[in-house]
């Protein structure tokens, strides 16, 4: 059966599908899980059942997020730069998902899902900081938190608008700014 009928083939898949197209239009808050039900074309009470509430729901689109975002630092592979553009190249593709995993107040942060996927994608980028920075301690906590709040900070910057006048291409506008941060890891 279609979306009109009660037969979904994977439902789970097309409520969180509903609920990435509905931050992308109206924000993290501005929906009700009836809503995803409508625009997933199934019975009202199948997002309760299948997420509980919309915390829940807000909770598996951070988990898939997280899950897509650690993919794509990984695709990048462990070059601080590459992984630096990807970071920023996946907030700008994946907003709505971008939104909700970096305001854990609108989910359960400690889901296990979440907390897996969270964790693999720091690993990727604790990764880049010690290839860009080898004379640093494996564990170097400043040093990550330097590089994230550089790629994390021009990513949000861009979403907000602040970056008028870069041009329309958000990879290519954070390539020189990465740059400047694997040039002075070299030499710290």
């Amino acid at each position: 059966m279609g979306r009109d009928g009660y037969h979904h083939g994977d439902l789970r898949r097309a409520v969180l599908d509903a609920a990435v197209e509905a931050i992308a239009e109206a924000g993290p808050a501005a929906w009700s899980l009836r809503e995803l039900a409508r625009r997933a074309g199934v019975s009202h009470a199948a997002p309760a059942h299948h997420f509980g509430d919309k915390t829940g729901v807000l909770t598996a689109v951070a988990a898939d997020g997280y899950t897509r975002f650690a993919d794509a630092l990984e695709a990048a592979g462990s070059d601080l730069h590459a992984v630096g553009l990807a970071y920023v190249r996946f907030a700008v593709e994946h907003r709505a998902h971008f939104e909700v995993m970096f305001t854990p107040a609108l989910y359960r942060p400690d889901d296990p899902a979440v907390s897996a996927a969270r964790e693999r994608a720091g690993r990727v980028l604790a990764e880049g900081v010690r290839g860009a920075a080898p004379d640093r301690p494996a564990g170097d906590r400043t040093a990550r938190i330097a590089a994230w709040s550089i790629v994390h900070g021009f990513a949000h910057l861009w979403l907000s608008g602040a970056l008028v006048d870069l041009g329309d291409d958000p990879v290519k506008a954070a390539d020189p700014v990465i740059r400047l941060l694997f040039e002075r890891s070299r030499s710290a």
